[in-house]
């Protein structure tokens, strides 16, 4: 029995995360796990080169119960400390349950090109566990790069390739994690709405478009909602910005598995700008 059920949540999570790459932070959970324009410390689970425009030293964690499943739980955490040139970043996130556990742990450095142009490179630890089973454990190290341009005020691009490396698991069928392309785009259409949108293409599996739409209707609130498709899920959320202290609240509907509720916060800890003053 325990084998069975071993057996269906390696293979439920595989069917519902094969592309190699889980969404982090509730901000990209409500809009649809679009996140690689975006310049916040969960960048680091999304574009590492996006970090390069990160001003403060921040740290950011979250929590994810996708289909309301306590076997497909994830929390992540993520830190950001900019240096005299460039910000060097660290992060892990773990996924999963007793019967079958991921972690992927790593370090990053981004560093802006010029004034509007930031490029960063990632090199994390991955490890999977199949509880107390013969099954043991597969381990390996992947490589991720990433890119983000302001092309103006109003228009932002990121680009980011996950697993760069084509890591290794398993000489059987010749086992690979997988490699994962994002190209997104967003749009500030007014200074309190923002849309955008983000295409993801891995070699196994149809290519995945995801649209979402951000509305500030206060200094305070932001609401937040998405949608994805292949497979379709809808998305919903909103964040509170008590300017040191972020708090983002999200959920995903998928009409055949449920909810997927998330909560995160970020809080910045240090101010280069006010150490020198």
């Amino acid at each position: 029995m325990k084998l069975l059920l071993i057996g269906f949540f390696v293979a439920f999570s595989i069917s519902i995360n094969a592309q190699g790459w889980l969404s982090q932070g509730a901000r990209s959970g409500a809009l649809a796990n679009t996140g690689v324009t975006f310049s916040d410390v969960f960048a680091f689970h999304h574009n590492p080169g996006a970090l390069g425009f990160i001003e403060k030293g921040t740290a950011g964690i979250s929590y994810e119960a996708r289909y309301m499943l306590k076997e497909l739980q994830t929390q992540s955490i993520a830190v950001a400390v900019p240096l005299p040139v460039g910000v060097i970043s660290v992060g892990g996130q773990f996924y999963g349950h007793n019967a079958y556990r991921t972690q992927r742990v790593g370090v990053g450095y981004a560093l802006k090109l010029i004034d509007n142009i930031s490029a960063g490179v990632q090199l994390n630890y991955i490890g999977m566990g199949f509880g107390d089973t013969y099954y043991g454990r597969k381990d390996g190290l992947s490589a991720e790069l990433g890119a983000l341009a302001k092309i103006n005020n109003q228009v932002n691009i990121g680009f980011s390739v996950i697993n760069l490396t084509r890591t290794k698991l398993a000489d059987y069928k010749d086992d690979r994690l997988a490699t994962l392309l994002r190209l997104g785009a967003s749009y500030q259409v007014m200074e309190q709405l923002s849309i955008m949108a983000e295409i993801e293409q891995e070699i196994a599996f149809k290519t995945r478009f995801r649209f979402g739409i951000e509305y500030q209707p206060i200094e305070l609130l932001y609401i937040r909602v998405g949608v994805q498709g292949a497979p379709m899920d809808l998305a919903f959320g909103f964040g509170l910005d008590f300017k040191v202290l972020k708090v983002d609240l999200s959920t995903q509907y998928n009409q055949k598995l449920g909810w997927t509720p998330a909560i995160s916060l970020i809080v910045d800890f240090y101010d280069p700008k006010k150490t020198k003053d």
